[in-house]
């Protein structure tokens, strides 16, 4: 039986961009999260994070960037992004 995950497991991080930063407009808050959690995971963990009401969640596998280094080519971690969308009223202050 798999261990349950705390909400820090779930959510690594909050992405701070200036395309987040529009999107905070209309109540969508992306963040970084663990490769294995899925949309209802995420749903909890950010209502358990913070006092908020999730409406819907997104999720995006990003490819890690090929770069290059040491003049070998290498390959940056892939991760996963969730964007949050929150019902109408609530705001997460990052």
């Amino acid at each position: 039986m798999p261990m349950k995950k705390s909400a820090y497991d779930v959510i690594k991080k909050p992405l701070l961009t200036e395309k987040t930063e529009f999107a905070k407009q209309r109540h969508i808050y992306s963040f970084m999260v663990d490769e294995l959690a899925n949309k209802d995971s995420i749903k909890v963990a950010i209502e358990e994070l913070f006092p908020v009401k999730v409406d819907s969640v997104r999720t995006i596998n990003v490819r890690g960037k090929v770069k290059i280094y040491k003049f070998r080519p290498g390959q940056r971690k892939n991760w996963k992004k969730a964007m949050v969308t929150l019902k109408e009223g609530y705001r997460i202050e990052i």
